[in-house]
């Protein structure tokens, strides 16, 4: 029956071409055509068959010719045993099927179709197997298969005993077969030889197709003119099976026979390669049946029976099976007595099981193909082994052995032919996922499980490339720099990673009925079989054999909980690879070949073919001669490998991998702070990528972003163990320690370089400076690196972050020698004058500061760049404190030199401004440098006040200056936002408010004459110590400098009152002060609560009251302030009293002034009796005056006295 036409094309694998002897693939037209698929239905039970081809090298399908009746086939036609395109040479016999079945002939198609092996397909086998498997319960002939495990694929070939055994005795590989065939199944073992009848049926058979293929001397059939039409057009008909031919052969048939033929190679010689479904099970099946087609037939199968002898069951079920894996409808038996053709007879394929002597169940066909596959899936687990398949000719008892087990116990575990074979379908299959697209991770455990398998049947001596690729892709597996959360798949992984099935998983029974397991009943010799079937009659019970397992578990992806776990693993791989391919260096003359005629693909890219930059090496070898690590004329490295081997390009990429693993642990040990961890690291992928510079011929620009990775890097770790330094012996041990793999893998590197190329960047030193100007050449390297390539355009996130750690290494230079300079500074007693030592030191720091600023600026990173400013302005304020100590103290004027530095500074912080643009853009920032700013703009005027240049310049430009540089100081002091800095502005702001205030004060105290400019200086004077005032007073650890203000402030009022002539005023400057003196309560309430604090600490801990006593209290300060203002209150209130006992006020009756007149008196003698006793505490001074300020505030409040603000 036709099937689906939507079913998808055939395909066809282009490297077949070449390989098969230059047999045509299916045309274009044919490949694209649908499938066919067949279900028949047949006595009531429903079996699915569905068949694609995948690969056919016949011509397109003829019609048969149909033979004259009493045609004798015993004389043989004209074009008998000659080459033809439609049968192929002389030897195409037994249904086109030329020889016996090789012993490798399911792994040639397996190569061919590698994407459908492991995956999609259960079974890989020649047809002639998969039929004589499905007759084993109504056959007594012997069954002696192969059968290997490559994931979920199982590949079956026959083993042919006989043909083995007499191989054996020539080359002495199966000796050990054959002596445990002999021990425990067939002691009297001996060859035995094909009847004469066999040979006569071959010929009369092979005879038979030659007269049917419409060749020279055969008989040619008279089609209709419906058939005419229909043959012509046969190539735009629904024929997707297209060539139906056996191939030709390269070999004359008797050297074809012997099974000595596989040595050839592991070649795929089937006519069709078919995927075949059968129910729920999917087969690649090889197949050499002729098809026929054209007129009525558009594809049959044609069979020569004896008329004399009925077909039988096992006949039927073979051209049932047949008809269904080629899907052909159709059957035309053409009937012979003796040879002489009778009739012919045509029998669709739906009808075959109920044909006359022939009956038999599909439904029991499906039953036993499922019983089958699943007693062979729960047995033959173990990837990579060899397992036999064996029932004895005329037994019910089928067994499977584990040859590679039982080999194993010989001498020589490599005698098993399979052996290479399987390792390298393995590979294959291994190769063909990795290089899928997209791979789907959760496939990782079955390719590192492939891989695996792989490398344990190899001798490492003999196949040291595929050993060292294997291990190559093991460690591609691993994603060195995958985020964690990726790490597993979503299905659970288990540790069990050796083997993709677990002991349990081997051992336990497919369940307690069928006792497969059991050998209880079965003879003590068979203890060596895997599993037994003791009966062939329970293959046909259905479900008898139903698989427990999955047709795969889930292989065993190690669960890698951390990046140094992962990295560690990866590193084993590389390593293992380096020692094959180092092995195989010093005797690669005598290399054995794996197999001549199978190209084995290993997958690394050659680094020949792909292009680089033009001038790159160039650049790439001044740049390594200039770094030190060039070692000239040496690409093929010192082991002596020839550059384009294999081992060339092995080791460059094993040695690439190192270098980005130990680059990944460096990382990974950075971010835990283990710094002398992540040097020793570092300086481990540094040196693998220096031996990867040493051996490539041909410089790729991703390797060089890794080396600027690896530099960066280095640059980072070597800045952070300069500023931990304080750890610097654990870091060290650290840096020393190496595992027992790094060191093999170092020697591995040794092999070929010095590996000292990048020595210089990975000495962990003890000198601060020199670790920071590693760090900071590293850095540079790694620029230099994108600069001569086109890297900095391709990589723009990894070229700003250079920079970056440029930028900050050269700030974190710059501040080290501005600090030192700072250092000499202070130490300078002797010599006065600036040394050169110090001079050289700022200049460079300045070079530093200007270099990072230009890294900043060139990627436009506004923020830094304003730091690095800010940093420069406070070299210039080092560099003008430097100068202030050139002059003797007692005549110290504020030198010129001064001036300069400070004005430098204050441009570069306003450069800093500039750049940051506004407050908004960062804030911290921002505020930073405007407080800079204003220390600086306080500095230059109280140096200016403290040390007036007069021998330079006259008092009121000194005046003026000063009041420009405060004015500009307050302007950049933010005293209202709310920030940390806050407190310090309002102090700030505060003090240079009292400062103005006391130099206007200085002013109006030493100038005569013009009275404008005096009346000026007085309200400058009075506004400024107002608003110090009530600065001081927000802050809670100003007391003594708002006691002191508000002093100067009276003392100011006695100034003016020297002035004043008439009583009144007198008295209202008197009451101005007494007003002040009252707002400086808020002060000694401040101190006192201080003092109090102080005397409630616990006697017996003074270390610690004097730790937590506030800091801002200075005892001796507030004595001599409180002696002061003891002296100028009691001045104040005798004044007062004077005033308002004055003759002439007595007089006018004024009982407010008088009341004011009792209190100031009262207040007055409780202060003479205070200050007269000596034996006070401060605490009760302070009380004291606390109380007598608050006599003196009641006592005033109705006075009409003015109130100072």
């Amino acid at each position: 029956m036709m099937g689906d036409p939507k079913e998808a094309g055939a395909e066809a694998s282009p490297p077949r071409a070449a390989a098969r002897g230059g047999l045509s693939l299916l045309p274009q037209a044919e490949s694209e055509e649908p499938a066919q698929g067949s279900a028949l239905f047949l006595g009531g039970n429903e079996v699915k068959s569905r068949a694609v081809v995948k690969y056919s090298s016949a011509p397109p399908r003829t019609a048969f010719a149909r033979l004259e009746e009493k045609t004798d086939l015993k004389l043989p036609p004209a074009n008998w045993l000659r080459e033809s395109a439609k049968l192929g040479p002389a030897g195409t016999t037994i249904l086109g099927n030329s020889k016996k079945s090789k012993p490798f002939s399911s792994f040639g198609m397996a190569y061919d179709f590698i994407d459908s092996v492991g995956n999609d397909v259960d079974v890989v086998s020649d047809s002639e197997n998969i039929k004589k498997l499905l007759k084993i319960p109504y056959s007594k002939s012997h069954v002696s298969m192969a059968v290997h495990r490559i994931g979920r694929t199982l590949l079956l070939d026959e083993l042919d005993i006989q043909e083995l055994f007499m191989r054996s005795s020539q080359t002495g590989d199966w000796t050990w077969l054959k002596e445990f065939y002999q021990r425990l199944i067939d002691q009297k073992w001996q060859r035995k030889k094909k009847s004469k009848e066999h040979w006569y049926q071959k010929a009369i058979l092979s005879k038979f197709l030659y007269y049917s293929i419409n060749g020279d001397g055969a008989a040619q059939p008279v089609p209709s003119p419906a058939e005419q039409q229909e043959s012509s057009s046969s190539d735009q008909t629904h024929d997707s099976e297209g060539a139906s031919w056996p191939a030709p052969f390269e070999m004359p048939s008797s050297v074809s026979e012997d099974p000595s033929a596989s040595s050839q190679g592991l070649k795929n010689d089937f006519v069709r390669n078919i995927l075949w479904t059968f129910e729920d099970i999917h087969m690649l099946v090889g197949s050499n049946m002729p098809i026929f087609g054209g007129g009525r037939y558009p594809a049959v199968s044609l069979r020569l029976r004896d008329n004399n002898k009925p077909i039988n069951v096992l006949t039927g079920i073979d051209y049932w099976l047949d008809n269904l894996i080629c899907n052909v409808p159709e059957l035309v038996m053409c009937f012979h007595v003796n040879g002489i053709v009778q009739k012919y007879e045509m029998i669709k394929t739906e009808e075959i099981p109920n044909l006359e002597n022939s009956n038999f169940s599909t439904k029991v066909i499906k039953d036993i193909a499922q019983n089958i596959l699943s007693f062979l899936k729960s047995n033959c687990t173990k990837e990579g082994h060899t397992y036999w398949l064996f029932k004895a000719s005329g037994s019910d008892i089928v067994k499977l052995y584990d040859l590679t087990t039982l080999c194993e116990e010989t001498e020589d575990k490599y005698q098993n032919p399979f052996t290479m074979p399987v390792a390298i379908l393995l590979y294959k299959v291994a190769c063909n996922m990795m290089m899928k697209k997209n791979q789907n991770k959760k496939h990782y455990g079955t390719i590192r499980t492939l891989l695996l398998n792989c490398v344990k049947l190899l001798d490492k001596s003999r196949h040291p490339q595929i050993i060292a690729s294997a291990n190559y892709m093991l460690s591609e597996l691993f994603q060195l720099d995958e985020p964690k959360k990726e790490e597993s798949s979503d299905s659970p992984l288990n540790e069990n990673s050796d083997e993709s099935y677990s002991e349990e998983e081997e051992e336990m029974p497919d369940s307690d009925e069928n006792g497969s397991y059991s050998t209880s009943s079965d003879p003590a010799d068979d203890n060596k079989a895997v599993a037994i079937i003791k009966s062939v009659g329970e293959l046909s019970v259905p479900e008898k054999y139903k698989s427990i397992h999955q047709i795969r578990p889930s292989c065993a992806f190690p669960v890698c909980h951390d990046t140094e776990e992962r990295c560690r693993l990866v590193l084993s791989y590389v390593l293992e690879g380096l020692k094959s391919v180092d092995s195989s260096i010093k005797k690669e003359s005598d290399l054995p070949a794996a197999d001549p005629s199978t190209p084995i693909p290993l997958k690394y890219e050659d680094e020949s073919t792909r292009g680089s930059p033009e001038g790159l090496e160039k650049q790439m070898a001044l740049f390594l001669d200039k770094m030190g690590s060039l070692q000239k004329g040496n690409c093929s490295g010192q082991s002596g490998m020839t550059p384009g081997s294999w081992q060339h390009k092995m080791k460059l990429q094993l040695i690439l991998k190192s270098s980005k693993a130990y680059y990944i642990l460096s990382d990974a040990a950075m971010s835990l702070q283990k710094y002398g961890r992540a040097l020793r690291y570092i300086k481990l992928a540094l040196q693998s990528h220096d031996t990867y510079c040493c051996l490539c011929t041909n410089m790729l620009s991703e390797v060089l972003l890794f080396l600027s990775q690896y530099l960066t890097l280095c640059g980072d770790i070597q800045l952070m163990l300069a500023q931990n330094a304080n750890n610097r012996a654990a870091h060290l041990e650290e840096f020393n320690y190496q595992t027992k793999e790094d060191q093999e893998i170092l020697h591995s590197l040794h092999r070929e370089s010095s590996c000292q190329g990048f020595a210089w960047a990975t000495d962990l030193s003890t000198d601060l400076e020199s670790q920071l100007s590693v760090s900071c050449k590293c850095y540079e390297a790694a620029n230099e690196i994108l600069q001569f390539s086109d890297l900095k355009s391709q990589n723009p996130e990894h070229y700003v972050q250079v920079l970056k750690r440029m930028g900050n290494i050269r700030n974190e230079i710059g501040v080290f020698y501005m600090n030192q300079a700072a250092a000499l500074q202070a130490e300078r007693v002797v010599s006065k004058s600036v040394s050169a030592a110090e001079q050289q030191l700022w200049k460079k720091s300045f070079s530093c500061f200007e270099k990072g600023i230009h890294n900043f600026e060139s990627i436009d990173d506004a923020t830094n760049a304003a730091l690095l400013l800010c940093n420069t302005g406070r070299l210039m304020r080092v560099c003008a404190q430097a100068h202030c100590g050139a002059e003797d103290e007692f005549k110290r004027e504020f030198s010129p030199e001064e001036g300069l530095y400070y004005s430098k500074a204050v441009d570069y912080y306003l450069k800093a401004l500039r750049s940051l643009g506004t407050r908004d853009m960062h804030p911290v920032v921002w505020d930073s440098v405007n407080w800079e700013l204003s220390t600086t703009y306080f500095t230059m005027a109280t140096l200016q006040q403290d040390y007036a240049p007069l021998s330079r310049k006259a008092q009121e430009q000194i005046e003026k200056e000063v009041s420009e540089a405060m004015m500009k100081s307050l302007k950049h002091c933010d005293v209202d936002s709310a920030t940390a800095r806050q407190p310090l502005c309002q102090y700030r702001a505060a003090t240079i408010h009292h400062r103005l205030a006391s130099m206007y004060h200085s002013c109006l105290r030493n100038q005569v004459g013009d009275e404008h400019l005096r009346k000026q200086h007085r309200v400058l004077a009075d506004l400024h110590y107002s608003k110090a005032a009530k600065l001081f007073q927000l802050l809670k650890d100003a007391p003594c400098e708002l006691l002191r203000v508000q002093l100067e402030r009276v003392a100011f009022a006695e100034f003016q009152m020297t002035s004043q002539n008439s009583n009144v005023g007198k008295l209202k400057t008197l009451s101005g002060a007494l007003d002040i003196m009252v707002r400086t309560e808020h002060a000694f309430q401040l101190i006192r609560k201080e003092l109090v604090e102080e005397c409630d600490q616990p006697k017996n801990d003074e270390a610690t009251s004097a730790a937590d006593s506030s800091p801002n209290l200075n005892r001796e300060e507030v004595i001599k302030l409180l002696s002061i203002f003891e002296s100028r209150l009691s001045f104040l209130l005798l004044q007062s009293i004077k005033l308002l006992s004055s003759s002439k006020r007595k007089m006018s009756n004024n009982t407010e002034e008088d009341t004011v007149l009792q209190t100031n008196k009262q207040i007055y003698s409780q202060l003479l009796r205070a200050t007269a006793n000596r034996n006070s505490t401060l605490l009760e001074r302070i009380e004291v005056i606390i109380c007598l300020l608050e006599q003196l505030a009641s006592g005033s409040s109705g006075s009409s006295g003015g109130a100072v603000p």
